[in-house]
């Protein structure tokens, strides 16, 4: 499958790696026709329009929004996003969240390594950062992966819950902001099911998306994406992906040309920059 659109990345504005401009030329090396901009919990602050064109790329401004449900949280995307005062007061609420949360999270390791990760608190912190730095400090990790295994994912030792809206008030607060809103990755959640549940009230699911565990009805620990496709065709739903990019790498996965074709017609029309 060809990719021409990864509409799920992060930047050095949340918890990712790419400043804007990196980002930007990524996809353009990778020959992608489009990229949206989906950091968690905040809007980049270098986009001004929902939707822009830098030469030959589409730039979507969008968000990543983590909401409570009766199962489970659940990541919500929004695409095509001019900010509401009530979303922007929102994002504000959810900053100094993540701070106290980082705060705690970095004393709670720090305990538990005997290190000092030399991070201070901010707005965009997430657990990714504090990962890394566990890497990069005396501590025996060698990777983010084990550093979430073993210490800050959910059930770890050093874990602090954050203060999320539930699913209805993230949902208004995205419909009134963006173009159409979508369920994030549906086959990452402990309950698949109960999540894709959610999208008869949505306009979209992320249908493309590298998940770790093989994406097939064969096998014992497989994934089977026969849901997924179901419950786009049962609501008529944008079907959206992207490579959930928090380092390097884009184009991993994403859209195909038919399924971008009927995204873009959803798009408001791009601003030309300079």
């Amino acid at each position: 499958m060809s990719v021409v659109a990864d509409l799920h990345t992060h930047t050095t504005v949340s918890d990712g790696t790419f400043s804007l401009d990196a980002l930007v030329e990524t996809a353009r090396a990778e020959g992608l026709d489009a990229v949206a901009v989906t950091d968690h919990d905040r809007y980049h602050p270098e986009l001004s329009v929902p939707v822009e064109r830098r030469d030959d790329m589409l730039v979507v401004r969008g968000i990543e929004l983590r909401v409570e449900t009766p199962a489970e949280r659940v990541d919500l995307l929004g695409y095509g996003l001019e900010p509401t005062d009530a979303l922007t007061a929102e994002v504000e609420r959810l900053q100094q969240d993540r701070i106290d949360r980082g705060r705690r999270i970095v004393e709670h390791v720090e305990a538990e390594l005997g290190v000092d990760l030399g991070i201070e608190p901010h707005e965009g912190l997430g657990r990714p950062h504090i990962a890394r730095a566990v890497v990069e400090s005396d501590a025996d990790y060698d990777t983010v992966g084990a550093v979430f295994e073993d210490l800050i994912g959910d059930d770890g030792p050093c874990y602090v819950a954050r203060e999320v809206p539930d699913f209805e008030t993230g949902r208004e607060l995205l419909e009134e902001a963006c173009a159409f809103v979508g369920l994030a990755h549906p086959l990452r959640y402990d309950d698949p099911a109960a999540a894709l549940e959610l999208a008869s009230d949505l306009d979209a699911v992320e249908r493309y998306y590298p998940y770790d565990r093989p994406v097939s009805p064969d096998g014992e620990d497989a994934l089977d994406l026969r849901p997924v496709e179901a419950t786009i065709a049962d609501h008529d739903l944008l079907a959206t992906g992207g490579t959930d990019a928090h380092e390097g790498e884009l184009a991993v996965d994403g859209l195909p040309q038919t399924a971008w074709e009927r995204v873009r017609d959803r798009l408001p029309e791009p601003v030309e920059t300079v």
